[in-house]
């Protein structure tokens, strides 16, 4: 049951430009200050095509195991139910612990992404699955040009790692509404993931279903069946309670918790989506909990719906 992302830090290469500014402006036309009017006239014009919505609600979805996709189990029942009482998304936006990079954060930015199969060791069926949503470059414009902390680039390879499609396909079977990935950067302290939430949460009002997608306990050498660790639940308690009390601060701060952090997450990918999720809530907003459960001894599926 022990599976591992694909690693593609660093694939592309960014081409130098051996132009210089001042005379690339002066054979276009462009004045240094017309480029952020440009900036700013295609994201209005971007938003201006989206449909009015109403704020849409947000999710961090324990995803777990890839095979969670297709078993009939209680993670994947509620998965399906969630699909068909949410409102309906223009477009789904999945920060997933499976697209990690180094150094830049990356958006998906093609029509037609792939169904990336990013494990091993599972059943043939599995790796038959497809998930073939429409990409959106509109939307990744539209997310790149709401972020100013950092350098957002749009990526062309990258497609829909199991962190997406494994919660999707059972939640929007249909496969129509447009879907893309935020990567995230793990070159940046926990409190950068929190605040770039906090950047995405105005995509909520266009349509966008934002979903953060990993576990808050994520052990994969200590699986075991029928039984879970006491540090399992002492750390999906501690962060139930943070998250309970509005205690962002503590969520970010998750290592002064010593030894049972360090167990929950001997690498901090799959915590790391919770960060988008809470840096996206507004600040009176509910949260309804699901999936409360353990996997395999060190696997918590708990998930946060959180909605106005």
């Amino acid at each position: 049951m022990i599976f591992q992302s694909i690693d593609f830090f660093n694939r592309l290469n960014l081409t130098s430009i051996t132009m210089k500014r001042k005379d690339f402006l002066k054979s276009t036309g462009l004045t240094a200050l017309s480029l952020p009017l440009m900036k700013l006239n295609a994201f209005s014009t971007l938003s201006s095509n989206l449909k009015s919505s109403q704020k849409m609600p947000l999710m961090f979805v324990g995803h777990g195991s890839p095979m969670n996709a297709i078993v009939q189990n209680d993670f994947h029942k509620k998965w399906q139910s969630l699909g068909l009482s949410l409102p309906e998304p223009q477009a789904i936006l999945v920060i997933s612990a499976h697209w990690l990079t180094n150094k830049s954060t990356k958006v998906t930015a093609m029509s037609t992404p792939e169904t990336i199969h990013d494990f091993g060791g599972f059943p043939n069926e599995l790796f038959q699955q497809q998930y073939p949503a429409p990409g959106s470059p509109e939307m990744a414009k539209l997310t790149i040009n709401q972020i100013h902390s950092t350098i957002v680039h749009q990526d062309m390879e990258w497609g829909l790692d199991h962190g997406t499609w494994s919660v999707l396909k059972p939640m929007f079977p249909q496969a129509k509404t447009p879907v893309y990935q935020l990567s995230i950067d793990m070159s940046k302290p926990i409190q950068f993931h929190f605040d770039l939430g906090k950047e995405l949460k105005a995509l909520r009002s266009k349509g966008v279903l934002i979903i953060g997608s990993g576990n808050i306990v994520h052990n994969l050498m200590q699986l075991r069946r029928h039984v879970t660790y006491d540090w399992a639940e002492s750390f999906d308690h501690s962060i139930k309670t943070f998250i309970d009390k509005r205690d962002f601060k503590s969520v970010i701060g998750f290592q002064k918790l010593g030894k049972v952090a360090e167990l929950a997450h001997p690498s901090y990918d799959h915590l790391l989506p919770l960060m988008y999720t809470l840096g996206a809530m507004d600040k009176n907003e509910s949260i309804e909990y699901f999936n409360d459960s353990f996997d395999l001894g060190a696997i918590s599926m708990r998930s946060l719906l959180i909605s106005s």
